[in-house]
C-alpha cells in the first residue's frame, strides 16, 4: 500500500498500539483519523498530533459503528484503509459468579464483534477504490488459548478465523485484508490485571509497530514478528504443552483474585 497518500482509520487508536500507529504511520505522510470511547482520550491524542482527525465512538455499539461510517465517509471520501485495533483483555476465572452474563462477554462484542461489523459496514466504501486494506488486529492467543483470558482468547482465535475468510472472500477484488499479529506488548492492556506479565516475555510498541508499517508497506497478509511466527509452529507441533506452559499463570491469577476479593 501506499501509505504516503493514504487515509487511515484505526479504531482504539487513543492508547497503546493504536497510538503508536497513529504516530508512525503519520511519520509516513499518512492522513489519520482516529475513534476512541473516551473524549479526554481522544483530546489527548489531538494535542499529541495535531493533524489527526478524531471521532468519539464504541465499536461495541452497533448504532455507533453506523454513526461513525455516515460521518467519516461522509468527511473523509478519500478513506481507504480501515485498521480495526480497538480490544480489550481481562483476565478471568469462569468460576468467580460477580461476572455478570452481560459484562462477560465484552472482549466479544469489542474483539470480534466490533471487528465484524467495522469491516462489513466499511467494506461498501472501500470496494469503491481502487486500491484499499482492511486491517484486523489480532493476537498470538489466537494460536494457543491462554487459560488466564479466556473471553479474549475465544475472541482473538475468532477475530483470525475471521480475517482468514474474509480474506478469501475479497482475494478477487481491490481490497486486501491484512492481519497484525502481536505477541504479549508492553502498553495499557495490563493496566488494572492482578497479575502482571513477565515484562521479559513483552515486546516494546514501537518496535511492534514498526514492524506493522513494513508490512502494511508490502502488503503481506499476515504480519508477525519472530516471535509470533515461533508461537505459531510450537502450536502446530507441541499445542498442549505450549498451552499448559501459559496455564501455570492462572493458578497465580486465581490466588491473588482470591486474596483481593477477601479484603473488599
Amino acid at each position: 500500500m501506499d501509505l504516503k497518500n493514504s487515509t487511515i482509520l484505526i479504531t482504539g487508536g487513543t492508547s497503546g498500539i493504536g497510538l503508536e500507529l497513529v504516530k508512525q504511520l503519520g511519520e509516513k505522510g499518512a492522513t489519520i483519523i482516529v475513534t476512541g470511547r473516551k473524549m479526554e482520550a481522544l483530546e489527548q491524542t489531538k494535542k499529541r498530533f495535531p493533524k489527526v482527525h478524531t471521532f468519539q465512538s464504541d465499536v461495541s455499539d452497533p448504532g455507533e459503528i453506523r454513526k461513525l461510517y455516515q460521518n467519516v465517509v461522509g468527511q473523509f471520501p478519500e478513506l481507504n484503509i480501515l485498521i480495526n485495533n480497538a480490544g480489550e483483555m481481562r483476565l478471568i476465572d469462569m468460576q468467580d459468579a460477580s461476572y455478570s452474563l452481560e459484562d462477560l462477554t465484552r472482549e466479544i462484542n469489542i474483539n470480534l464483534s466490533g471487528t465484524i461489523q467495522m469491516a462489513h459496514l466499511f467494506l461498501q466504501h472501500l470496494m469503491k477504490k481502487p486500491s484499499a486494506a482492511i486491517v484486523n488486529v489480532s493476537s498470538a492467543i489466537a494460536f494457543m488459548a491462554y487459560s488466564s483470558a479466556p473471553v479474549y482468547s475465544a475472541s482473538k482465535a475468532g477475530a483470525h478465523a475471521f480475517t482468514m475468510a474474509l480474506r478469501l472472500q475479497l482475494k478477487d477484488t481491490g481490497v486486501k485484508v491484512l492481519e497484525l499479529i502481536p505477541p504479549g506488548v508492553n502498553t495499557n492492556l495490563q493496566n488494572g490485571w492482578v497479575l502482571q506479565p513477565n515484562q521479559s516475555q513483552m515486546m516494546d510498541v514501537d518496535k511492534l509497530v514498526a514492524v506493522a508499517v513494513k508490512g502494511l508497506a508490502s502488503d503481506t497478509p499476515e504480519i508477525k514478528p519472530g516471535m509470533v511466527k515461533v508461537l505459531k509452529f510450537l502450536s502446530r507441533v507441541i499445542p498442549n504443552a505450549l498451552m499448559n506452559f501459559g496455564h501455570k499463570e492462572f493458578g497465580k491469577f486465581k490466588q491473588l483474585n482470591k486474596q483481593i476479593n477477601r479484603t473488599v
